[in-house]
């Protein structure tokens, strides 16, 4: 084992046998709504099962596990029949290409033991690979943030900002407690989870556009995201 990342739930092994060929990696910025989508999987410990179905929705905000070990997923819905056993296999293109890894399901019983109903989740390829290239060079990654906490009791559309983290990147661009986000590059964000997930689309270091606002006000700023040791 090189490395984990749980927040992004993937892992990065390291093998010995030599002259594998690894699969090709498209580019899960390309995808579509109604595109293929292959899964590969060991569902219920069925080795090499494939299953077909189209793309059924983009930056699907997800998060998975139980309170106190929550990964967030700005995921590729498809359905693609994923079982457990499906976790951590493939979603390919119509070409044969890895446009995702399978991570999760949405079930009629917790914990997934219900099987699917057709809704499946995979952690677009793109994201994969940085994270998985971050592992290899250092042994382990790092998440992007802004410096803030949120107000998880706000049900309103937006993400509304409850503390700022002194020293923070929130902080240097001048966001302040209250601040409501309301976008995010050009992603409209329409709650706290779903401005998570859009963070995570960057890496450390990235600069992002974030619209919010304040007394009723629409503001924008820049800010440069800083990096937290992801577990």
């Amino acid at each position: 084992m090189v490395g984990t990342n749980e927040s992004y739930d993937l892992a990065v092994v390291k093998v010995k046998e030599s002259g594998l060929q690894p699969m090709a990696l498209g580019n899960s910025a390309n995808i579509a709504v109604g595109d293929s989508a292959i899964a590969i999987g060991a569902p219920l410990g069925l080795d090499g099962t494939v299953t077909y179905g189209i793309i059924s929705a983009v930056d699907r905000p997800v998060t998975t596990g139980t309170q106190g070990d929550v990964s967030y997923i700005n995921a590729i819905q498809t359905d693609a029949a994923i079982n457990p056993g499906n976790s951590g296999g493939p979603l390919l293109d119509a070409a044969g290409r890895v446009i995702g890894v399978n991570s999760a399901i949405a079930t009629l019983i917790s914990g997934g033991e219900g099987g699917s109903i057709g809704l499946g989740f995979a952690i677009p390829v793109n994201s994969a690979k940085r994270i998985a290239e971050e592992i290899i060079a250092t042994g382990s990654a790092s998440t992007p943030v802004i410096g803030v906490t949120l107000d998880l009791s706000y049900t309103d559309d937006g993400a509304k900002v409850g503390e700022i983290n002194k020293g923070g990147p929130s902080e240097d661009a001048g966001l302040l407690k209250g601040d409501i986000i309301i976008k995010l590059g050009d992603r409209v964000i329409n709650d706290s989870t779903e401005l998570v997930v859009a963070i995570r689309e960057f890496a450390p270091g990235d600069p992002v556009v974030i619209g919010f606002t304040r007394g009723g006000v629409t503001r924008e700023v820049t800010i440069k995201l800083g990096s937290a040791e992801a577990s």
